[in-house]
């Protein structure tokens, strides 16, 4: 995957992107990390900033991460991310591991960490 301008995408290793510390802002998760997109007045966002932060309380090593789309456009361009919320599931090695668009149900959450752990 590259960015617009023909770059790699930061983390990018061997085919396989890889998010870590540097390109997310935070330190992920020991087990897996929800990487929350969003814009400041979606409404949508706030409900999922709840679900995600809910789900990462219940599992251990799971790090809830929120990037504000609009002050991160490069990332944004560069994952091919279209609309907020966009949730990302990483692994522990940062990959992707499973993406969606919109408001996520908690139990789809769940469901999609048990790709990461």
């Amino acid at each position: 995957m590259t960015t617009q301008t023909g770059a790699p995408v930061p983390g990018q290793a061997d085919g396989q992107v890889r998010l870590g510390a540097a390109e997310l802002g935070a330190e992920p998760g020991e087990r897996a990390s929800l990487v929350q997109f969003s814009s400041a007045f979606c409404q949508p966002c706030r409900a999922t900033r709840r679900i995600l932060a809910e789900v990462a309380a219940m599992v251990d090593g799971v790090a809830h991460i929120e990037i504000d789309a609009e002050r991160h456009l490069g990332l944004v361009r560069a994952l091919g991310i279209e609309k907020t919320p966009t949730v990302l599931v990483l692994d522990a090695a940062g990959r992707i591991v499973q993406r969606a668009a919109g408001m996520p149900r908690k139990a789809d959450v769940i469901a999609a960490l048990g790709a990461a752990v």
